[in-house]
């Protein structure tokens, strides 16, 4: 009898694995990441979740309906450049659209920064003598003789994956479809990427540059991916194993491997995906999801309950044009490494890694991060972390710190202060990017925290914003692998159909949406027989604009007389929106057309406790800094109990987490056990 859903999050130091059986009851483990082969890291922690259920792990795994897995290894290989060699098959005269890239440089003002190196050496960006129009009719037939001279020089050149993009194949995938099928005969061990099938829209650098990173990356995840479920079969695993993509639903593995460029934001997704069902079960519509792990900050938007969604990605100077949840990353977390170098105090953005990881760790590593900082100033018990079950090194903590402060001047204590004060600031800034220079305002909203490291952050980077509330969750240290257990399954497509308004009437308008939602429901019925649900959009832009807006298309009342005016002032309403004015007497272009099939999953349950009118009591003291130095009392998380408060200073523990409260925050414990945090009103009083 199948009653396990286990996700897994792979992280840059630990993977979080939880398991949440048919009852709701939670059960949560972390193992250390094993960078060269997460695999190893994924078994150990399924080891161990196993050990804390009271099984052995083939009778867990036999009892697993659904593994939901967040990887890195896309991410990885982007990051480190070690991804696929790459060879380019395309049009004739069009192999330089990868370095002419738009035109742009990420930062124009700087005269001296060189042009991103592509992906794709020069060399291995091979011209196919083919040619089509616009409207996908041929100018130039595939030349056989040609492509076969370049089937040629992929073979002699080494390469282990292939990108095939053409100039209009949108349109028209003829010519891509006949070269795959040329490559597939005399070259079947290569990974192949094909621009119409990974992304079919118009604007060419954005389709170049999206199938040589799925290229690029396919290799590795797809070999990961079969290892992987190849273990866990051999292990017993007895249900489905499904990997939750960028844009926050969840595929098979096939699929997952065969659009790997979409895995890139896969773990950070299942962060977003939790925090929609944290909204939901408090009755909290917009939150900042704040999650800090051992390398990186990842921040997103929960407006009305819902994620913001973005064609406008990248990652690694590489521009990935597939639909992923608005996320901004900032290189600060728990293993931020302290620096002073060209007379600059620096916290990040390198990081310890899972290996050596920090000082405290006694790995090995020399220079202080971000860790050290918070166990040298109290907050971390060296005796307790991760349950007791790796004890802190303080004296290799202080080592490190003690390097570093006669650089800058300082004693122990004010170095130590300094790396806490210049992480949280540089948290903050995350939260700006995505609030304050989008017009919004992050005092209506609260602060989610969750990442092992959040906690120990997230009070204090909501008062540097002002923000009155911070919500933490009992399962904060594993909530990206938490929130993968209530993805839907997803499948999107989307079809290029420019032209203004008079170019498409309603009729045609609907046809266009009646056929991707068609298409996109037979590939979801290969996964999935539950209900559906159909979620549509378009992107459109003014004549002499560029860059188009995305504009939901969901609630529209689809057999309207005037579908296409419905249409376009849904697109002025959002044009305001985003930039504060509309042109309504400006004719629309109507660009792209997507829909996406999500295939609802039933959430686990989550059952509210009763209140306790018993007071909350401090398991021990710490002496740690706040506002000063002080005896500060420390509450075990799993022994509160709803209804129960405490006023700050204080620390909260759990096996994985640490949460600092400061003077004067009220906690409170809401009906799930989560700690509800409202921060002081104004400074408190000189101690």
């Amino acid at each position: 009898m199948t009653e396990f859903r286990i996700g897994i999050d792979v992280g840059g130091t630990f993977t979080d694995l939880v398991a949440i059986d048919r009852t709701g009851k939670t059960v949560f483990a972390k193992s250390p990441s094993t960078p060269a082969d997460q695999s190893l890291g994924v078994l150990a922690g399924l080891e161990e979740l196993a050990r804390r259920l009271g099984l052995p792990l083939r009778e867990m795994l036999g009892r697993t309906e659904r593994i939901v897995h967040g990887t890195t290894v896309a991410t990885n290989a982007l990051l480190e450049r070690k991804g696929a060699r790459v060879a380019l098959l395309t049009t004739e005269g069009h192999r330089d659209v990868l370095e002419m890239r738009e035109g742009l440089k990420d930062d124009r003002y700087d005269l001296r920064s060189p042009p991103p190196e592509p992906l794709v050496p020069r060399s291995l960006r091979i011209g196919v003598r083919e040619r089509l129009r616009a409207d996908g009719s041929v100018a130039i037939p595939l030349d056989e003789a040609s492509l076969a001279e370049a089937v040629a020089r992929v073979r002699a050149s080494g390469a282990t994956a292939v990108a095939v993009c053409y100039l209009h194949a949108y349109r028209n995938p003829a010519h891509e479809i006949a070269t795959v099928e040329r490559l597939a005969h005399e070259l079947p061990d290569l990974y192949v990427s094909r621009s119409s099938d990974v992304l079919p829209q118009i604007k060419e650098y954005e389709r170049v540059s999206t199938t040589v990173v799925n290229a690029y990356v396919g290799p590795g995840v797809q070999r990961y991916l079969t290892n992987l479920e190849r273990r866990l079969r051999e292990g017993g695993l007895a249900g489905s194993l499904f990997i939750i993509l960028s844009h926050g639903g969840m595929a098979p593995v096939e699929e997952a491997g065969r659009l790997a460029a979409a895995t890139v934001l896969s773990g950070p997704a299942g962060g977003v995906a939790g925090a929609r069902r944290c909204a939901a079960m408090l009755g909290i519509p917009d939150l900042i999801p704040f999650d800090v792990g051992g390398t990186s900050t990842d921040i997103s938007l929960i407006v009305d309950g819902q994620a913001a969604l973005s064609s406008a990605r990248g990652l690694a100077g590489e521009r990935i044009a597939l639909r992923s949840l608005d996320i901004a990353s900032v290189a600060a977390g728990g293993g931020s490494l302290a620096s002073f170098g060209g007379g600059r105090f620096q916290v990040g953005p390198e990081s310890a890694g899972a290996i050596p990881g920090p000082a405290c760790y006694g790995n090995g590593g020399a220079e202080p991060a971000v860790t050290d900082a918070n166990l040298l100033l109290g907050y971390l018990d060296a005796a307790t972390f991760l349950g007791g079950r790796k004890r802190l090194d303080l004296a290799a903590a202080q080592d490190a710190v003690d390097r570093l402060a006669p650089r800058l001047g300082l004693s122990r204590e004010e170095t130590v202060l300094g790396i806490h004060r210049l992480i949280n600031l540089k948290m903050a800034d995350g939260i700006r990017l995505m609030t304050l220079r989008r017009g919004v305002d992050p005092r209506r909203f609260a602060l989610l925290s969750f990442g092992g490291a959040a906690g120990l952050h997230a009070v204090e980077v909501a008062r540097e914003l002002e923000i009155p509330r911070v919500i933490v969750p009992t399962v904060a240290s594993v909530l990206s692998a938490w929130g993968m257990l209530a993805s839907d399954l997803r499948y999107e497509v989307s079809r290029t159909h420019v032209g203004e308004r008079a170019a498409v009437d309603d009729d045609g308008l609907r046809a266009i949406f009646a056929g991707l939602e068609a298409q996109a429901a037979a590939r979801m019925r290969e996964w999935f027989d539950g209900p559906l649900r159909v979620e549509r959009s378009a992107e459109m832009r003014y004549g002499e604009q560029v860059f188009e807006v995305d504009v939901s298309l969901d609630d529209l009342d689809w057999e309207a007389p005037d579908l296409v005016a419905r249409v376009h002032e849904r697109f002025h309403a959002r044009h305001e929106e985003l930039f504060t004015y509309a042109s309504r007497d400006q004719e629309v272009v109507f660009v792209n057309a997507r829909v996406a099939v999500v295939g609802a999953v039933p959430a686990a349950p989550a059952e509210p406790a009763a209140p306790s009118a018993a007071p909350a009591s401090p398991v021990t003291e710490r002496l740690a800094s706040l506002g000063g130095w002080r005896s500060v009392p420390v509450y075990r998380i799993e022994t509160l109990e709803p209804g129960m408060t405490v006023t700050g200073p204080a620390i909260f523990e759990a096996e994985t987490t640490t949460v600092v409260a400061g003077e004067g925050d009220v906690v409170t414990v809401d009906r799930y056990g989560w700690l509800d945090i409202a921060l002081r009103r104004e400074a408190p009083e000189p101690a």
